[in-house]
């Protein structure tokens, strides 16, 4: 299994690239930023750095997605990293939630993302891909050999889908045993009666991780608090989803949806940070759930079982209290018990 780390691109950036080499050192194989452009810093300008910071590290984006930026100049960013460092970076895309809604805009269509992962995906390897309306392009500059994967982060049932048919990679970001079994399982179903090798989609489950230093109720409730944010903001995906498919749909399953029935609203200016205000109503349960937390113990048995599901990496939401102790207990004890 693989590991990756991922960041908001909070200043200072030093610190985002510190953290990203910490986690090189400790075995991590990804770095992630989020996609945000007015609640956080450029992840393309902090993502040069920590490829230059870096040895092996691929990053990318958790997510970018195609309505802030237009497909060339994303492909264009990727493929200049690329050609800077060697084909280390991922393409990691959705309809845009925060990136979209803070702007006024409303998520993208997933017809536009499907568009989209075919330009930026055939631009970044040095291909010919058409921008609309009959405008055919290609870089001259790309270098023989490059590549550019584009994974499609998805929880509906269309979406997961489309990822099976089209994506090279599927993020989902909550690490809940039953879901992801569940949504990997469709996901590869889709690859496999596309013709593809569902082998070929590699599967990143990304989800904050806290690790304790027992499972003592204090412990724990501190972990699920500084934790509980992800359950918002997962919150507003299934917000999506209930206001499209209902909230009991045999195409969308309780176990991701029930949970938000007290939700009364969110405010991206708290978005994917501890403490946020919009995030009470989520409950233990789906703190436990979705996210990985107690000691180490815990995390390798939750992390094997996701494993055993199919799911390739494990991408850590590093966003809380204890940024360096929990790269470093990975490093430690966690990643060298997963790939013993």
């Amino acid at each position: 299994m693989d590991f990756g780390l991922v960041l908001q691109t909070d200043p200072p950036a030093s610190r985002v690239v510190a953290l990203m080499r910490r986690a090189e050192r400790n075995g991590f194989t990804h770095g992630w930023t989020f996609d945000s452009a007015v609640l956080w810093q450029e992840p393309f300008v902090i993502l040069s750095q920590v490829l230059a910071a870096t040895e092996h590290l691929k990053v990318g984006t958790m997510v970018t997605n195609p309505g802030t930026r237009t497909w060339e100049v994303t492909a264009s960013s990727f493929a200049t990293l690329n050609d800077m460092y060697g084909n280390r970076t991922v393409c990691g895309i959705g309809r845009g939630d925060s990136a979209m809604r803070v702007a006024g805009r409303k998520p993208n269509t997933l017809a536009r993302i499907s568009a989209a992962m075919r330009v930026i995906r055939a631009l970044g390897r040095g291909e010919e891909a058409d921008l609309g309306g009959g405008t055919a392009v290609r870089f001259p500059w790309i270098s023989e050999g490059a590549e550019l994967p584009v994974w499609m982060a998805a929880y509906g049932p269309k979406a997961l889908r489309m990822a099976g048919e089209e994506a090279d990679g599927f993020i989902l970001q909550l690490a809940d045993l039953y879901l992801t079994a569940s949504m990997v399982k469709a996901v590869r179903g889709a690859a496999e009666a596309a013709g593809r090798d569902p082998a070929s989609v590699t599967v990143c489950v990304a989800a904050p991780a806290y690790v304790t230093e027992d499972d003592s109720p204090a412990a724990l409730a501190h972990a699920r608090d500084q934790c509980r944010w992800f359950g918002g903001m997962v919150g507003n995906h299934v917000a999506d989803l209930v206001a499209r498919y209902g909230a009991h749909s045999s195409d969308v399953p309780d176990e991701l949806t029930d949970y938000i029935k007290a939700r009364e609203g969110y405010d991206y200016s708290h978005h994917g940070r501890t403490g946020n205000p919009d995030t009470a109503f989520v409950p233990d349960e789906i703190v436990d759930r979705f996210c990985v937390i107690g000691p180490v113990e815990a995390h390798v048995e939750k992390l094997s079982a996701l494993r055993a599901a199919g799911v390739d990496q494990f991408a850590v939401y590093d966003m809380h209290d204890a940024q360096e102790s929990v790269i470093d207990a990975y490093g430690s004890r966690v990643i060298p018990a997963l790939n013993a």
